[in-house]
Protein backbone atom coordinates (compact mmCIF):
# COMPACT_ATOMS: atom_id res chain seq x y z
CA UNK A 1 0.00 0.00 0.00
CA UNK A 2 1.42 3.42 -0.94
CA UNK A 3 0.65 6.78 0.64
CA UNK A 4 -1.67 7.57 -2.25
CA UNK A 5 -3.89 4.49 -1.95
CA UNK A 6 -7.36 4.97 -0.51
CA UNK A 7 -8.26 2.75 2.42
CA UNK A 8 -11.95 1.84 2.69
CA UNK A 9 -11.80 -0.58 5.59
CA UNK A 10 -9.76 -0.22 8.80
CA UNK A 11 -8.71 -3.88 8.48
CA UNK A 12 -6.86 -2.94 5.28
CA UNK A 13 -4.43 -0.66 7.11
CA UNK A 14 -1.00 -1.65 8.30
CA UNK A 15 1.86 0.11 10.08
CA UNK A 16 4.38 2.27 8.30
CA UNK A 17 7.91 1.75 9.59
CA UNK A 18 10.53 4.46 9.46
CA UNK A 19 10.14 8.08 8.43
CA UNK A 20 7.11 9.34 6.52
CA UNK A 21 8.21 10.95 3.26
CA UNK A 22 5.97 13.98 3.77
CA UNK A 23 6.83 17.60 3.15
CA UNK A 24 4.69 20.61 3.88
CA UNK A 25 4.83 24.29 3.18
CA UNK A 26 2.98 26.64 5.50
CA UNK A 27 1.56 29.77 3.93
CA UNK A 28 0.10 32.65 5.88
CA UNK A 29 -2.78 33.11 3.44
CA UNK A 30 -4.25 36.32 2.04
CA UNK A 31 -4.92 37.98 5.39
CA UNK A 32 -1.57 36.99 6.87
CA UNK A 33 0.31 38.23 3.82
CA UNK A 34 -1.29 41.68 3.96
CA UNK A 35 -0.73 41.86 7.74
CA UNK A 36 2.96 40.93 7.45
CA UNK A 37 3.61 43.09 4.38
CA UNK A 38 2.16 46.16 6.15
CA UNK A 39 4.15 45.35 9.29
CA UNK A 40 7.33 45.08 7.21
CA UNK A 41 6.84 48.12 5.02
CA UNK A 42 5.07 50.55 7.35
CA UNK A 43 5.61 49.17 10.85
CA UNK A 44 1.82 49.21 11.36
CA UNK A 45 -0.58 46.58 12.65
CA UNK A 46 -3.73 45.77 10.68
CA UNK A 47 -6.83 43.84 11.61
CA UNK A 48 -10.01 42.85 9.83
CA UNK A 49 -13.35 44.08 11.12
CA UNK A 50 -16.71 42.31 11.12
CA UNK A 51 -19.48 44.90 10.89
CA UNK A 52 -22.09 42.38 12.03
CA UNK A 53 -20.30 41.14 15.16
CA UNK A 54 -18.26 44.28 15.85
CA UNK A 55 -15.10 42.17 16.18
CA UNK A 56 -11.67 43.30 15.02
CA UNK A 57 -9.42 40.31 14.39
CA UNK A 58 -5.67 40.59 14.96
CA UNK A 59 -4.00 38.69 13.43
CA UNK A 60 -6.52 39.31 10.66
CA UNK A 61 -8.87 36.70 9.25
CA UNK A 62 -10.78 36.46 5.99
CA UNK A 63 -13.99 35.17 7.62
CA UNK A 64 -15.56 36.05 10.95
CA UNK A 65 -15.29 33.23 13.50
CA UNK A 66 -18.69 34.11 14.95
CA UNK A 67 -21.00 34.67 11.97
CA UNK A 68 -18.81 33.47 9.06
CA UNK A 69 -19.20 36.79 7.22
CA UNK A 70 -16.49 37.58 4.68
CA UNK A 71 -14.16 40.22 6.11
CA UNK A 72 -13.11 42.91 3.63
CA UNK A 73 -12.83 45.86 6.02
CA UNK A 74 -9.18 46.37 7.00
CA UNK A 75 -8.47 48.66 9.95
CA UNK A 76 -5.31 49.98 11.52
CA UNK A 77 -4.89 49.02 15.18
CA UNK A 78 -2.37 50.22 17.73
CA UNK A 79 1.09 48.84 18.30
CA UNK A 80 0.43 49.04 22.05
CA UNK A 81 -2.16 47.13 23.99
CA UNK A 82 -3.16 45.30 27.15
CA UNK A 83 -1.51 42.24 28.63
CA UNK A 84 -4.26 39.61 28.89
CA UNK A 85 -2.17 36.62 30.02
CA UNK A 86 1.36 35.23 29.99
CA UNK A 87 3.38 32.11 30.60
CA UNK A 88 7.00 31.14 31.04
CA UNK A 89 8.30 28.89 28.26
CA UNK A 90 11.19 26.51 28.98
CA UNK A 91 11.18 24.50 25.72
CA UNK A 92 11.59 25.95 22.23
CA UNK A 93 9.54 25.22 19.12
CA UNK A 94 12.14 22.63 18.14
CA UNK A 95 11.44 20.68 21.34
CA UNK A 96 14.83 21.52 22.86
CA UNK A 97 15.26 23.06 26.30
CA UNK A 98 15.92 26.80 26.08
CA UNK A 99 19.14 28.13 27.59
CA UNK A 100 17.08 30.84 29.27
CA UNK A 101 13.28 30.65 29.77
CA UNK A 102 11.19 33.14 27.77
CA UNK A 103 7.97 34.95 28.57
CA UNK A 104 5.17 34.54 26.04
CA UNK A 105 2.07 36.71 26.26
CA UNK A 106 -1.43 37.26 24.94
CA UNK A 107 -1.69 40.94 24.02
CA UNK A 108 -4.89 42.67 22.95
CA UNK A 109 -3.73 45.57 20.78
CA UNK A 110 -5.61 48.86 21.03
CA UNK A 111 -8.59 48.66 18.68
CA UNK A 112 -8.56 44.85 18.47
CA UNK A 113 -11.06 42.36 19.91
CA UNK A 114 -8.70 39.38 19.81
CA UNK A 115 -5.18 38.76 21.09
CA UNK A 116 -1.85 38.27 19.43
CA UNK A 117 0.66 35.80 20.91
CA UNK A 118 4.24 36.97 21.18
CA UNK A 119 7.29 37.28 23.42
CA UNK A 120 7.53 39.69 26.37
CA UNK A 121 10.83 41.25 27.43
CA UNK A 122 12.19 43.99 29.63
CA UNK A 123 10.25 43.18 32.77
CA UNK A 124 10.73 40.84 35.72
CA UNK A 125 7.99 38.21 36.12
CA UNK A 126 7.04 39.52 39.56
CA UNK A 127 6.06 42.89 38.01
CA UNK A 128 3.71 41.40 35.41
CA UNK A 129 -0.02 41.87 35.88
CA UNK A 130 -3.16 41.44 33.81
CA UNK A 131 -4.16 44.78 32.32
CA UNK A 132 -0.57 46.03 32.09
CA UNK A 133 0.11 48.28 29.10
CA UNK A 134 2.69 46.90 26.67
CA UNK A 135 4.03 48.05 23.30
CA UNK A 136 5.56 46.21 20.36
CA UNK A 137 9.27 46.55 19.66
CA UNK A 138 9.95 46.06 15.95
CA UNK A 139 13.15 45.29 14.08
CA UNK A 140 14.63 48.29 12.27
CA UNK A 141 12.84 48.75 8.92
CA UNK A 142 15.91 47.68 6.91
CA UNK A 143 16.06 44.36 8.78
CA UNK A 144 12.37 43.40 8.51
CA UNK A 145 11.58 40.33 6.42
CA UNK A 146 7.78 40.22 6.37
CA UNK A 147 7.57 37.64 9.17
CA UNK A 148 6.05 37.61 12.65
CA UNK A 149 9.63 37.78 13.93
CA UNK A 150 9.72 41.38 12.66
CA UNK A 151 8.16 41.97 16.07
CA UNK A 152 11.10 41.42 18.41
CA UNK A 153 8.92 41.39 21.53
CA UNK A 154 6.48 43.42 23.59
CA UNK A 155 7.77 45.55 26.45
CA UNK A 156 6.10 47.60 29.19
CA UNK A 157 4.65 50.80 27.73
CA UNK A 158 6.33 52.95 30.38
CA UNK A 159 9.88 51.74 29.59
Amino acid sequence: MSLRERVNQPKDTRPWYGELPVESLYTVGIAGEKFLRTLKEKGQFLGTKCDRCRQVYVPPKIYCERCLAKLDDWVKVGSCGTLESWTMVHVGLDGQKLKKPELVALVKLDGASTCIVHKLAGIPVEELHIGMRVCAVLKPKTKREGAITDILHFKPADR
